[in-house]
């Protein structure tokens, strides 16, 4: 069963695609950048700044699902500089403290509305 997900707790796609979708028990999100969800602006200049915003971002497709960070089981984060690895991982750190998902962290050429960071999750309901 698939099923597209479509919330105002977080920023509206910027193409076409779904936030997120439903296939079965696992909630596959698309990435989500620093945008702010009421306003469509970017939020953060820096690394560290805008990947709060990205998990308060992802934490809302989630949350609008009846789920949390910890029915996250895989995460990717994509990162337009290496250099920012430390200041992302603490901020990511802090969100999944315990039992923190699978996660791969990649430098990429560039990132959508030119975001600094990206981050797209899978979770589980089971």
């Amino acid at each position: 069963m698939k099923k597209c997900v479509s919330t105002d707790k977080a920023p509206a796609a910027v193409g076409p695609y779904s936030q997120a979708v439903w296939a079965g028990d696992f909630l596959y999100c698309s990435g989500q950048i620093p945008l702010d969800p009421a306003t469509g602006a970017m939020v953060g200049t820096t690394a560290k700044e805008q990947a709060v915003q990205v998990l308060e971002n992802v934490e809302g497709v989630l949350v609008s699902q009846g789920l949390s960070m910890g029915h996250v089981v895989k995460a990717t984060v994509f990162a337009t500089d290496m250099k920012d690895f430390a200041e992302v991982n603490a901020v990511y750190a802090a969100k999944f403290a315990a039992e923190p998902p699978a996660r791969s962290f990649v430098q990429v050429a560039g990132l959508p509305k030119g975001a600094l960071v990206e981050i797209e999750v899978v979770a589980w309901r089971g």
